[in-house]
C-alpha cells in the first residue's frame, strides 16, 4: 500500500538517520503524525534552531553556539594538555568522567581508506596550526579502538613525535565489572599490553 507523498517523504528522510531502517522510519513517521501538533512543531523548531545556531569552535572544532566554546574559553582548563578525539560526542563522553582537565581537538572522523577518508579530510592541519600556537605539554590520542581509530592514532603519533611533542594514547582493555571468559582475545591482548604497576 502506498502512503500519501508527504508520508513517503517523511519515511525516506527518517530512514537516512543512522541506525534507522525502513520499518523503524515508518514507525517514527506515524508516531510523529500522531503527536499533538504543538509538540511536532516544537521538534521541528528544535531541529531548525540547532542547524542554524550550532557551528564549529574555531579552536577545538567541537560543536558550539558561541565561539570559542565554553571549554576553550574556560581559564581553569589546561591549554597545554590536548585530547584529540574523533567526534563531538567523544568530548561529551570524556567530560562525563570529570577526570580530564585539559582541552580538546575534534577531528570529525577517522582515517578510513575503504571509505576514501584520509588525513586531509579530517581536522589534522588545524591541529598542527593549533599546536604551533600552544606548545602543548601532552597530546592525548583518544580515538576509538576500531581499525580506523587505531590507524588515525598511529598516523598522528608518527606525525607528532618527530616534533618532540609528548604523545600518549588512552588505555584500552577490560571494562569495569567485565569477566575474562566473556572478553575477546584482542581486548585481552590490549589489556595485557596496557598493564601498569600497582
Amino acid at each position: 500500500m502506498l502512503y500519501p507523498e508527504p508520508i513517503q517523504d517523511l519515511v525516506q528522510e527518517l530512514a537516512k538517520l543512522p541506525g534507522i531502517g525502513p520499518k523503524t522510519a515508518q514507525r517514527l513517521a506515524f508516531f510523529l503524525l500522531n503527536m499533538p501538533k504543538g509538540e511536532a512543531e516544537l521538534l521541528a523548531q528544535a531541529i531548525t534552531n540547532a542547524r542554524s545556531r550550532i557551528r564549529y569552535c574555531s579552536q577545538c572544532f567541537n560543536f558550539t553556539d558561541s565561539d570559542p566554546c565554553a571549554i576553550c574559553r574556560n581559564p581553569s582548563r589546561e591549554a597545554g594538555w590536548i585530547m584529540v578525539v574523533e567526534q563531538p560526542k567523544d568530548v561529551i563522553a570524556m567530560e562525563k568522567t570529570r577526570e580530564f582537565k585539559g582541552r580538546y581537538h575534534v577531528l570529525h572522523g577517522a582515517i578510513s581508506p575503504m571509505e576514501g577518508i584520509g588525513p586531509d579530510d579530517l581536522k589534522v592541519r588545524e591541529l598542527l596550526v593549533r599546536l604551533g600556537r600552544v606548545a602543548p605539554k601532552e597530546i592525548v590520542l583518544a580515538t576509538s579502538s576500531s581499525l580506523e581509530g587505531e590507524a588515525t592514532a598511529l598516523y598522528l603519533a608518527r606525525l607528532l613525535k618527530p616534533m618532540n611533542y609528548k604523545v600518549t594514547r588512552i588505555a584500552r582493555g577490560l571494562p569495569m565489572g567485565g569477566d575474562l571468559d566473556y572478553t575477546d582475545e584482542m581486548t585481552l591482548a590490549k589489556a595485557l599490553e596496557g598493564r601498569h604497576d600497582l
